[in-house]
């Protein structure tokens, strides 16, 4: 009996990198995954250390390999998945001169304010399908083009945490499509950088990687490396795509008949298209997965991370039980949760505790509790808190809605999958079916898809439908759509109410900078 044939998809994530072995079936053979920190030491400020992550990559395709269907399988090909919106300096001898600058990062939020404002930010959207907020790379080079103007000329190049990584194995400067696409500097329809962005970032086209498509496959150089990870040498490396249109992919959300959604730290809701689509408004992102399809959403900035906020702000009983018991926390809190009501008795949460993305792309939003009364107990903060991120993740699916009729149903991946609680909700509160694929870790999926694609084991993107297997299915409780649907207008009413008085306590967290510290 030969060898089976195996493939690894690796996804850098904002706080874990997470590796998969699978074989052509996409059957899940092994996993892997090794966490990392964001530092945040000055308001607005959050950066990682792009050798944390890249140490973090390395250890999780080496323990991948060590795994027994690696020892007893042949590696075909890897797929590369990572998050978006990175930005790293680096200098001729390809040494970072800045950490790098992730997502989270709202230094540049006066920037993206000046640019929304002045006449050529709504045409840069229509032509990078990049909202124009801090979250860009964009903007964030406008603001170093002020801040530090003689380290960004001085830089070699300018480059993602992808694009990092890759550089230790392959010694090329590479960047996918689909990277490029997020950074609010390429020009969607014509797949090469747009002159008009990088003149308003003050960089030029030679501080920027190649663009090539996300089949694209590059050579290990380093022997050596590849030899310490278990790596057989002649591998191909698929560079792949970010992990937004991954996890579309990997769920099998590729037709507008179905939507993915995903909530993790962060969540996001989107679509695939057969040409790219931005909105007037500027409510959604479209980015690229190849030259024939493109991914339309928006992303939410607080998913996981607010009921993890509430879990480590005001859940010491349910820790003291999670301890005892050896159940999770999670599971404890969502039990909890579950024997409220839906719609909380009436108390909402806004979960902007760091800002908001789409549909409202606005960094000054702020977390809020509306409706509270003495009837509220602690499970129904818990249920408002999940309710309000599913309510923000709907906002975003009502605004891709309105220009795109597609979305029947929902394929959801992510974090909140393992809460039967949540999904139940996401249901109810959508109106539409939620399926639950079998594998969890949709981007890693998504970027074996494509390494089967780039290396002739599939022809088509459409034969990956096949590979993804349905394992549970949430219908919608009408009565509960119903109260939802009511909720969810007053949730919009009142952010809209809430939005100069954000502005007003936005800046007075500027003015008090001894009292008002990141992080506490």
């Amino acid at each position: 009996m030969g060898q089976q044939t195996i493939y690894m998809g690796l996804d850098i994530g904002t706080t874990s990198t997470k590796g998969v072995l699978s074989n052509l079936s996409g059957e899940i053979l092994a996993e892997s995954m090794v966490e990392y920190p964001i530092y945040q030491p000055q308001p607005g400020c959050a950066e990682q250390d792009p050798d944390e992550i890249s140490r973090a990559v390395w250890m999780v395709a080496r323990q991948l390999m060590r795994s027994e269907a690696a020892q007893t399988g042949q590696l075909a090909a890897i797929g590369f998945s990572s998050a978006m919106h990175s930005v790293i300096l680096v200098d001729e001898a390809h040494q970072p001169l800045t950490p790098c600058i992730i997502w989270a990062d709202n230094r540049s939020a006066a920037e993206a304010r000046e640019l929304l404002e002045s006449s050529a930010g709504l045409g840069l959207y229509r032509k990078t399908g990049t909202p124009i907020h801090p979250m860009s790379p964009l903007t964030k080079l406008r603001w170093l083009s002020r801040m530090r103007p003689q380290l960004l000329k001085s830089a070699h190049k300018i480059i993602s945490i992808k694009e990092y990584v890759l550089y230790q194995l392959c010694k090329t400067y590479a960047v996918d499509y689909s990277i490029a696409s997020t950074t609010g500097l390429f020009n969607l329809r014509q797949f090469e950088w747009d002159r008009e962005a990088l003149e308003y970032a003050g960089i030029s086209p030679g501080q920027l990687s190649r663009p090539v498509p996300t089949t694209h496959i590059l050579e290990i150089s380093e022997k050596d490396k590849a030899g310490e990870l278990g790596i057989p040498p002649q591998t191909p490396i698929v560079i792949g795509a970010s992990d937004g249109v991954l996890a579309n992919l990997g769920v099998g959300a590729i037709t507008g008949e179905a939507a993915a959604i995903t909530i993790g730290t962060s969540g996001a809701v989107r679509t695939m298209r057969r040409e790219p689509l931005t909105d007037e408004r500027m409510r959604s992102f479209c980015y690229a997965l190849t030259e024939s399809y493109w991914v339309v959403g928006g992303p939410i900035n607080n998913g996981g991370i607010a009921l993890k906020w509430f879990k480590d702000q005001f859940a010491g009983d349910e820790r003291v039980l999670a301890a005892e018991t050896g159940d999770h926390i999670y599971d404890i809190i969502t039990r909890e949760a579950e024997r409220i009501q839906p719609g909380s008795e009436g108390l909402l949460f806004l979960p902007y505790l760091t800002g908001e993305r789409a549909p409202h792309w606005n960094a000054q939003a702020r977390g809020v509790f509306f409706g509270a009364g003495l009837n509220h107990r602690r499970q129904h903060f818990m249920r408002a808190v999940l309710e309000g991120v599913v309510f923000s993740a709907f906002s975003v699916y009502q605004s891709l809605m309105s220009t795109e009729q597609s979305g029947k149903s929902l394929l959801a991946t992510g974090g909140f999958v393992r809460s039967p609680v949540w999904l139940q909700m996401t249901a109810d509160v959508f109106g539409v079916p939620v399926h639950v694929p079998a594998s969890r870790e949709s981007a890693c999926l998504g970027a074996i898809m494509l390494a089967m694609l780039a290396t002739g084991a599939i022809p088509t993107l459409e034969e990956t439908r096949s590979i993804v297997r349905i394992t549970e299915t949430y219908t919608p409780n009408e009565k509960h759509t119903g109260v939802y649907q009511e909720l969810h207008k007053l949730f919009s009413d009142v952010y809209r109410s809430l939005v100069p008085h954000f502005d007003t306590l936005s800046k007075w967290r500027e003015a008090q900078p001894d009292i008002v510290r990141a992080g506490k």
